[in-house]
């Protein structure tokens, strides 16, 4: 991983993201592409995680082979739009470790407002990776990792599908330790705080509210 922000422009990963902006596209079909599009964005996310060598036996002989090495890896679902990414990731990593953090945007301040906190234990001997689909102010991931952080975690990763430069930016000053993972990253944020092109709200688009 380089720098502080990935982008994953891979081929698939694009078209999918498309598909999701346009506005004519449904709850149903929208939740199943954030699922596949999560999927490969864990593919890269993950690409950097420690394995060991351990003795196994084939069909035809003994050998050797990698394996993931350390205490299985956390995934912390910032809610109620993370938990679209969330399905996703552990469709690949399905012994992964689940917490939760509740937060949501005062549409005054559009400061975070936490009211649920939940991760597993050991944060300090684990990859942690925060989801949370818009990567928009920056100010509810920025508070999800420190208080992620005040668990106990030293190694945090930052999956999102879509991030702002204000949002980065935030992150960057706040945590510049914490590699950001995003399918793209937009132009701008609105006068309301909303990603740009973006593709309207992540958690009403996902579960059909308004």
């Amino acid at each position: 991983m380089q720098d502080h922000l990935t982008v994953v422009e891979h081929p698939l990963v694009q078209h999918k993201l498309t598909l999701m902006r346009k506005d004519t596209t449904s709850t149903a079909v929208f939740r199943q592409l954030l699922k596949e599009i999560s999927m490969l964005l864990a593919y890269e996310i993950t690409r950097e995680l420690e394995t060991c060598q351990t003795a196994i036996r084939t069909p035809l002989t003994q050998t050797t082979a990698p394996a993931l090495a350390g205490k299985k890896l956390a995934l912390i679902s910032i809610l109620r739009a993370g938990n679209g990414l969330l399905d996703g990731v552990l469709e690949l990593i399905p012994s992964a470790r689940v917490g939760f953090i509740g937060l949501y945007r005062d549409e005054q301040t559009l400061e975070p407002v936490e009211y649920y906190f939940k991760v597993p234990t050991e944060l300090q001997d684990r990859l942690v990776i925060v989801l949370d689909p818009m990567l928009a102010t920056g100010n509810s991931i920025v508070a999800a990792v420190s208080r992620i952080k005040q668990a106990g975690a030293v190694r945090i990763r930052a999956l999102c599908l879509l991030a702002a430069p204000e949002g980065v930016k935030r992150m960057k000053s706040a945590h510049p330790d914490v590699p950001i993972v995003t399918a793209s990253l937009d132009e701008q944020l609105n006068d309301i705080g909303y990603i740009l092109p973006g593709l309207g709200d992540a958690g009403d688009r996902m579960f059909g509210t308004k």
